[in-house]
């Protein structure tokens, strides 16, 4: 049957042979002070010592959590057991950086400043629970009053007694001892200013609006504090002894949480100007529309109460949002960043108005700039369209007919979305086969209506006689649009069919070579036997027509050939690509 080892097993063991070891040195040595020399100088014996030392240290944890903070949450314990691992680790590179000054005093105090950190951790925990908790009991006062009260004493005391030790021993272990008291004490520091800060917040009927301020710009100080501590430190340890390495970790977070508290404090200013300046306040109707109660607070909102409307219409107490832009800069129910889309909704917004006071879609006042920035379609090494043609094409699109000045506007010109069919008014235009297929323009940007009011969008929406016209005018666009493709995509085949046949005929496509000429033999015998025999002129007049006749019947046929290549080309599409691929 197995035996579950356990903590008290394990206790009552090491009690049993600590008992045993002494005894046995009581029984060889008759006396106190040779039974001490007689363990001192037994390995066995000493690592019972140790091992009884270690279960007396954690006897002492237990019983002083107990004291000061009872029953452990399980987010408490987590957080121990998970700093716990990389403080034990931080101690072991400590011993292998002061291998010369290792002895049980130097393992007993690097215990002891293990424990302390510890109590410096669940400290940091449970006066963060006391923000979330609705009830403080006189118990969790005096406990956190006597925890700062003992931490903060040991602190100071060992940090004096490590400042002492090197002024009259100079430069030892001590130094580091000194300085990660030093930085425990601005631990204690921290937790006193909150535990304060949360006092005077219980005290007032209301939610005090300044404690965020004051818990933000407490974390920022104690974190530049840490970041001085910990450079002083290295700097000293680098010139005394050598680089600390047991330090990078915690230095490195130190910084972190630096960074961190100062971008909390730009981000959070940022917000609540924005909130100030820039956010509207919720009229009572906007607020009967949607929730009136106040997810932060959990309270009613009335629009006297200075609720403010945030860029997703969701409407939340002034100074309920200030709370929580001290911390976070977005929106507490949909999680929308308040800060980053806000140009982009502010310009959407203007954009609205100024079409809406003009009595157009808010569209059609972004189409222009988004045809003055569309890129050229062609290639840089391909002849495109000039400009000049371009603006005289617009001006006789304008004329054709008559048409409302919102139509005009709504309906962007073709150019600016497909490839004009029209040649351009110069001389030289290359063939199809010549020219690469232009680059495929993106698609435009889907509106953004999350910024406009009820009335811009019933604007938008329209319902007079030139909202009904710009609407034709844009299925007419839409349809000139489908016309094109269908252009372009006849403009493809025809020059897919030429590839085709100019690949399957390669020699129709090369001029005469030396040896072309040289293979007619019938035209060169024809010559020979006029100038040697005058008297066969009329033979050779005679198989010269013939010659003629039969290179242009060839002619016609490999004529007709190449046009039924190009009838199947365009019927077989798939497979004459395949073929090019091929010979390719």
């Amino acid at each position: 049957m197995a035996i579950r080892l356990t903590a008290s097993i394990f206790v009552l063991s090491s009690f049993a042979l600590t008992a045993l070891t002494i005894s046995n040195a009581f029984m060889q040595k008759k006396q106190f002070y040779p039974s001490v020399v007689y363990i001192s100088k037994s390995s066995p014996s000493m690592a019972v010592i140790y091992l009884q030392g270690m279960v007396l240290v954690g006897l002492v944890f237990q019983v002083a959590k107990f004291i000061f903070f009872g029953q452990l949450r399980a987010a408490e314990t987590e957080h121990l057991t998970e700093r716990g691992w990389y403080a034990i680790t931080e101690t072991c590179l400590a011993f292998t950086v002061f291998r010369d000054d290792f002895s049980p005093k130097f393992v007993m105090q690097f215990t002891l400043l293990l424990f302390l950190k510890c109590f410096h951790w669940l400290s940091e925990d449970r006066v963060d629970y006391m923000e979330r908790s609705p009830i403080i009991t006189v118990l969790f006062h005096a406990r956190m009053m006597g925890l700062v009260a003992m931490l903060s004493a040991v602190d100071s005391y060992f940090v004096s007694h490590a400042y002492f030790t090197t002024l009259l021993r100079g430069a030892t272990v001590q130094i580091v001892f000194g300085f990660e008291y030093a930085v425990l004490m601005t631990v204690v520091l921290h937790v006193a200013i909150k535990y304060i800060l949360h006092m005077h917040d219980l005290r007032n009927v209301h939610p005090w609006e300044g404690k965020a301020v004051y818990l933000l710009y407490s974390e920022l100080i104690v974190s530049l504090l840490r970041c001085i501590l910990y450079t002083v430190f290295v700097a000293v340890m680098i010139r005394l002894h050598t680089f600390p390495l047991f330090s990078i970790r915690p230095f490195y977070l130190t910084i972190r949480a630096f960074k961190k508290a100062l971008q909390d404090v730009v981000m959070s200013r940022r917000a609540i100007h924005a909130m100030n300046t820039l956010f509207p306040l919720a009229t009572d109707e906007e607020i009967q529309q949607g929730d009136s109660t106040c997810i932060i607070c959990r309270e009613e909102m009335t629009a006297g109460g200075g609720a403010k409307k945030l860029p997703c219409n969701h409407i939340f107490h002034a100074a309920c949002l200030r709370s929580w832009f001290q911390r976070q800069q977005t929106c507490p129910t949909c999680r929308t960043d308040i800060l980053t889309p806000g140009r982009s909704q502010r310009a959407a917004a203007e954009a609205a108005a100024a079409a809406a006071q003009n009595g157009q879609p808010p569209q059609a006042a972004a189409q222009p700039a988004a045809q003055a920035q569309a890129p050229n379609p062609f290639l840089p090494f391909m002849p495109g369209i000039p400009p000049q043609f371009m603006q005289q094409q617009q001006p006789a699109a304008g004329a054709g007919g008559q048409q409302p000045s919102t139509s005009s506007a709504a309906s962007p010109p073709p150019s600016a979305h497909f490839l004009p069919t029209t040649p351009p008014p110069f001389g030289f235009m290359p063939p199809p086969f010549m020219m690469m297929p232009p680059m495929p323009l993106p698609f435009p940007a889907p509106p953004a209506f999350t910024g406009l009011t009820d009335e811009e969008v019933r604007t938008m929406e329209g319902t007079e006689r030139r909202a009904i016209e710009a609407r034709v005018n844009c299925l007419r666009n839409i349809g000139v649009l489908l016309d094109a493709a269908a252009i372009q995509l006849q403009q493809y085949t025809s020059i897919l069919a030429t590839i085709s046949a100019t690949s399957q005929y390669p020699e129709r496509s090369r001029a005469p070579t030396a040896a072309d000429v040289d293979a007619q033999p019938s035209t060169a015998s024809a010559s020979n036997a006029g100038a040697s025999a005058p008297s066969t002129e009329s033979t050779t007049i005679t198989s010269t027509a013939t010659s003629t006749a039969a290179s242009s019947a060839n002619d016609s046929q490999q004529t007709d050939q190449l046009a039924s290549a190009s009838t199947s080309s365009d019927a077989d599409g798939n497979s004459t690509l395949e073929e090019i691929r091929q010979r390719r």
